[in-house]
Order: structure tokens, then C-alpha cells, then sequence
């Protein structure tokens, strides 16, 4: 009988197993899958604003929807909903301020 405790550790402590193994296809389709529903709330958005209101507007309605979308995960993932929804608002409204900085720093934002 061959000892195995690498094997054993994985098993038992961190419950790897050949049961409970990775699946990448199934985790690259879920998250194609979540990022295209989530890009349907702001497009509808574009669809239905006036052009004239359309940057703050997209801006606002994706970050309630940033909001909401980590309050849910957070749920589902058994933590706190506020937290969630705070820390996905936050490195949301972050990633979009700096791609509004570096679009005014190349011209491409008036």
C-alpha cells in the first residue's frame, strides 16, 4: 500500500477530490454568460436616453446595477449584501474614473 500524503491533505483538509475537481470550460462559460447579461442592463440604458444625458446617466444606472449585482453575489456567497455591494460600487466607480482620466488625458472625452 503506497502512502499518498500529499494526496491525503488535498483530500481531507481541503477537500480536493476527483469529484470536486475544477471544471474551466464550465467556469469560462458561467462567466461569459454573467458578463454578457450584465452588459444588457447598461446598453438598455443607451438604447432609452437622450444623448444628451447619456454619460452621467450610464455612469449612475451601472453603478446601481454594480450594486446590485454584488449584493446578490455577496448573498449567494453567504456574506454580507452591503459589503458586497459596497466593495463591487467602489472598484466599479474607481475603474470608471480612471478610464474617464486617461480618455480627457488622450482627448477622446470633451
Amino acid at each position: 500500500m503506497t502512502h499518498d500524503a500529499l494526496g491525503a491533505h488535498a483530500r481531507d483538509e481541503l477537500g480536493i477530490s476527483e469529484v470536486l475537481s475544477a471544471r474551466p470550460i464550465q467556469a469560462a462559460l458561467a462567466s461569459a454568460a454573467s458578463f454578457a447579461a450584465g452588459a444588457v442592463l447598461p446598453l438598455a440604458v443607451t438604447a432609452l436616453t437622450p444623448a444628451q444625458v447619456m454619460i452621467p446617466w450610464v455612469a449612475g444606472t451601472s453603478l446601481a446595477f454594480l450594486a446590485l449585482l454584488g449584493a446578490i453575489a455577496a448573498r449567494v456567497g453567504g456574506a454580507d449584501a452591503m459589503v458586497g455591494a459596497w466593495r463591487v460600487s467602489f472598484w466599479g466607480a474607481l475603474a470608471m474614473a480612471l478610464t474617464a482620466g486617461v480618455g480627457a488625458l488622450f482627448g477622446a472625452i470633451a
